[in-house]
């Protein structure tokens, strides 16, 4: 037990170690936004200060938070100051909430005002730079955030389960995860936009209506459309999403307008559908699909095994 207690203090030291000077090093960092940016642009009147707001954000508050963090591990109050910081946390989460926007503003100002550019290119050039843009820069917290999850798991873990330090850490654990997929789920749905926005422009047309609240992407591909009489077979393009599967062929290759979109030629409600694999079970060369609808049902066939095994898996998770 002694030997397991020295081994934990060890490590545990080692890990308090590296968390206070990656800490020192990210405060640098972000002392640099600040310096060389948030004050002067504040005091040169450059940007108004509601743009200022929208690029620079809570970056303030998140330094002061981690000012207060890093004495306290200089100190060596490793379990008070982590239940401290544990207050601020939320402000990353606002951070990540709001870094769409910041973005978008930043590229705005950047190529509408001629002062503010030459002023960023100017101040990115400094030594203290190290060639960094500030773009790169302002996406240091939620990368801090990431690191902030391992070293505080580590701590918890390499902490005796009876003392006071542990209850203390197992808080810190829970907030920081909790706030991890807070911005997971930022990004999430921020890439899941990002695809419905994608998939609708790829589509003639405004009949479909891909941009739906609440909808996921999940996939897409093309599949062979197995025709119920005897015509050929039919190249389609689908796009899987969590309520509905749409089918679509491409336009004619000489439209004027839609050579690069596709049609849309069905779109199949996933709500009373169900799925079933007709011979896509043997690992002979690809497989078939069965999807039965209240009126109509679809066979989809693939010459390769594994996409049309991808295929089962994802219609089956949707229909569920």
């Amino acid at each position: 037990v002694e030997d397991q207690r020295a081994r934990w203090e060890r490590k545990r030291s080692r890990t308090a170690k590296e968390l206070l000077e990656t800490e020192l090093k990210y405060l640098e960092q972000l002392d640099l936004v600040l310096t060389y940016f948030v004050t002067i642009l504040k005091a040169k009147g450059t940007l108004k200060p509601a743009v200022l707001e929208t690029i620079f954000g809570p970056l303030e508050s998140l330094y002061s938070a981690s000012h207060v963090l890093s004495l306290h591990l200089e100190k060596g109050n490793l379990a008070t100051g982590l239940e401290n910081f544990c207050q601020s946390l939320d402000l990353y989460g606002q951070y990540a909430e709001n870094l769409e926007q910041t973005n978008k503003t930043l590229k705005e100002q950047v190529r509408k005002n001629k002062s503010f550019r030459r002023f960023k290119k100017l101040q990115e050039t400094r030594p203290q730079f190290q060639g960094r843009e500030l773009e790169d820069l302002l996406c240091l917290p939620l990368q801090r955030l990431h690191q902030y999850k391992h070293f505080f798991r580590d701590l918890l873990e390499n902490t005796s389960p009876d003392t006071a330090d542990y209850q203390k850490l197992s808080k810190t654990v829970k907030s920081v995860c909790e706030v991890s997929h807070w911005v997971q789920d930022v990004f999430d749905k921020r890439e899941n936009s990002l695809q419905l926005l994608r998939v609708q422009k790829l589509l003639k047309g405004q009949k479909t209506q891909v941009l739906t609240p609440g909808r996921w992407y999940i996939r897409e591909g093309w599949l062979l459309v197995v025709p119920s009489k005897g015509e050929e077979l039919k190249r389609r393009m689908f796009f899987l999403f969590s309520d509905i599967l749409i089918a679509a062929k491409p336009c004619h290759p000489l439209h004027p307008l839609n050579s690069n979109k596709l049609s849309c030629q069905a779109v199949y409600p996933l709500q009373q559908c169900s799925v079933d694999k007709v011979f896509g079970h043997t690992w002979s060369q690809g497989g078939l699909l069965s999807l039965s609808f209240p009126h109509k049902r679809l066979l989809l066939m693939s010459s390769n095994q594994e996409e049309i095994n991808d295929w089962y898996r994802s219609l089956t998770a949707a229909v569920r």
